[in-house]
């Protein structure tokens, strides 16, 4: 799939988290924007957000974490059906492994990253100010995190990567890809989305992720 507006790549990865269960199957989805736009945590509140960034517009993630601005960084997502391994990891533990995922997945590109020993605090509430225990580092600067959910579905796991220098985009989706086959025992097919998931995602996203009643209502 191509790009997408704020809402509806909102409204995608939770309908991959709803129908995780039903697939059967893990879901790694990268993806990129129509617009610069920032995403927000879903405990954090409107009224702070909207004064940390410039960017319009704002949308509400179904995801914790912190304020993330899409402007010029790689998105991805992934969804585990509740039969996966990973689904029975703890947070802490999933945050590791997907952040050692990325640290390979560069290594394999010849940058030398690492995860971060400890939290750094910066400005609250910004994602990419400071850095948390077990985000990916280059250079001592953060360039990945992550916000996860967990429900009787599945596990959802919504990542944002800072693009280092020189390093193209589908040349990290590819090192991404190659260095899960022989860690997780991947088997990789193109994801076809039925023509249901895509209306439920559209349908979402129109009712629920581009309506400020939604985005606002903290």
């Amino acid at each position: 799939m191509g790009p997408g507006d704020p809402a509806f790549n909102m409204a995608l990865d939770e309908t991959l988290l709803h129908a995780a269960s039903r697939r059967g199957q893990p879901v790694l989805r990268f993806y990129s924007w129509t617009e610069p736009a920032a995403s927000f945590g879903y405990f954090q509140k409107y009224a702070q957000v909207e004064r940390m960034t410039a960017l319009r517009p704002l949308v509400r993630r179904p995801t914790g974490g912190g304020l993330v601005p899409h402007d010029a960084d790689w998105t991805y997502s992934l969804a585990f059906p509740p039969n996966h391994a990973w689904y029975s990891l703890s947070a802490t533990e999933s945050y590791r492994r997907v952040h050692e995922w990325l640290q390979a997945a560069f290594a394999r590109l010849g940058l030398n990253t690492e995860l971060a020993p400890a939290a750094l605090k910066a400005q609250a509430g910004q994602c990419f100010q400071g850095h948390e225990r077990f985000d990916l580092l280059l250079g001592g600067r953060k360039i990945a995190g992550a916000a996860q959910r967990r429900t009787r579905d599945g596990l959802l796991i919504q990542g944002s990567v800072q693009p280092p220098p020189s390093v193209p985009r589908n040349a990290w989706q590819e090192a991404m890809l190659a260095v899960a086959s022989p860690t997780y025992g991947v088997g990789w097919e193109n994801l076809q989305p039925e023509a249901w998931l895509t209306e439920h995602a559209q349908e979402l996203a129109r009712r629920k992720y581009s309506q400020a009643s939604y985005n606002q209502r903290r």
